[in-house]
């Protein structure tokens, strides 16, 4: 076995690890027995040296990600098998791979037991991208792992680390292909059509944990006239018009978001009508649409990504509802969601509930939303829980 260097924590503070949370905070370290440079493996013993965890160090507020808490050798071995079961996860529940559906995320961190590692499947290619610095130094081996699972299913292994490496690493990645070679493509999600860029795009170039809320839209979008707010991609769109809506009208900020909606629109409703785009900012938009609408999407991006701005996010997840809640017909539906990780399912909800109460409108909730299967929450961990969603109906 590996000598692994040692992180030996405070009296007390071993409690969090032994209920499985696989975060090590740096205020709970007492000592480190070993030189440890960012990115090493490391042991995790209590005050009594207990072996707790092994995981990957890092500088920071998080100092472990622990994706062991058995005494294991971490090779190549230990990650085929975790690639292994987590590829196994998403064939038994998704069946993947069909004609409807070819996207998915195949690996979601915590929720895989791999903390650091996002890696999403696009009908071939496999997006990585990286959060802590121990994942990213054995990116080239994850990447052979997951060909010896995947076989002839994995053309490409695009690693796009370059914007979500921890910025107090001294690190300099750069985004490009660590196996293989593909061109960004026409995937299929529930037999719906999207360009997807990956290398220019948002996060790994789709926001696939919409997936199975896209489709419950698509049932209330019947008769419709439909605005869908930071409409990225216009997935909520196009799946509105799929489901009969009268109208759709898609909104954001970014003239690449509109662009790319308009080609999606296109590739999915060749000359339709009943769409229209608009680049421009949302609050500016929601000013004066009074009565226009009568089912409203709401999916801003992450207003908060740190603690410390937690409270103007709530302020604007709170503003954004106000506006929609006031000038929504009677009788309207209203999707809203929150990504941010550090706004818990109660802040966000506390935050619509405020907007409802200032619009003075009865509101009342018919669904509460997340994310999908491929998309799990460690029990442990429910900080995984990032996506936060409410449907609403508006007198």
């Amino acid at each position: 076995m590996v000598n692994y260097s040692q992180i030996i924590l405070k009296s007390g503070k071993d409690q969090s690890l032994k209920r499985f949370h696989p975060w090590v905070f740096s205020g709970a370290i007492k000592e480190v027995h070993g030189v440890v440079n960012e990115g090493d493996v490391v042991e995790v013993l209590s005050n009594k040296h207990e072996l707790l965890g092994i995981g990957h160090y890092q500088i920071g507020s998080i100092a472990v990600r622990i994706f062991s808490f058995t005494d294991a050798e971490i090779d190549e071995s230990f990650w085929f098998k975790k690639l292994d079961v987590a590829v196994a996860l998403r064939k038994k529940l998704l069946q993947p791979g069909s004609s409807k559906t070819n996207v998915y995320r195949l690996v979601h961190g915590e929720g895989d037991g791999m903390p650091g590692l996002i890696i999403d499947f696009y009908n071939g290619t496999a997006i990585t991208q990286m959060h802590s610095i121990g994942m990213y130094r054995i990116r080239e081996q994850l990447a052979q792992c997951l060909k010896n699972v995947l076989g002839d299913e994995l053309k490409a292994v695009y690693d796009k680390s370059s914007k979500t490496i921890p910025y107090k690493s001294d690190v300099n990645a750069e985004d490009g292909f660590i196996l293989g070679n593909s061109e960004p493509e026409v995937v299929s999600e529930n037999g719906n059509l999207f360009h997807v860029d990956w290398k220019e795009g948002q996060k790994t170039g789709f926001f696939i944990d919409q997936r199975e809320n896209r489709r419950l839209l698509q049932e209330y979008a019947k008769d419709r006239d439909v605005l869908n707010m930071f409409c990225y991609t216009g997935g909520f769109s196009f799946y509105a018009m799929r489901g009969g809506a009268n109208m759709v009208h898609s909104v954001d900020s970014s003239e690449k978001a509109i662009e790319l909606t308009r080609k999606n629109v296109e590739l999915n409703f060749t000359d339709d009508q009943r769409h229209e785009a608009y680049e421009e900012d949302a609050f500016v938009f929601m000013k004066d649409i009074k009565d226009r609408y009568d089912l409203i999407i709401l999916d801003p991006p992450a207003f908060a990504k740190h603690q410390r701005s937690l409270g103007q996010a709530l302020k604007g997840y709170k503003r954004i509802n106000t506006r929609a809640f006031e000038q929504i017909r009677p009788g309207g539906i209203v999707f809203t969601f929150s990504c941010s990780q550090v706004v818990s399912k109660d802040k966000f909800r506390e935050a619509v509930f405020s907007a409802a109460a200032i619009s003075g409108r009865n509101v009342r909730i018919l669904h509460q939303l997340t994310q999908p299967v491929d998309h799990p929450v460690n029990i442990y961990h429910p900080e995984g829980e990032y996506l936060k969603g409410l449907v609403l109906y508006v007198e």
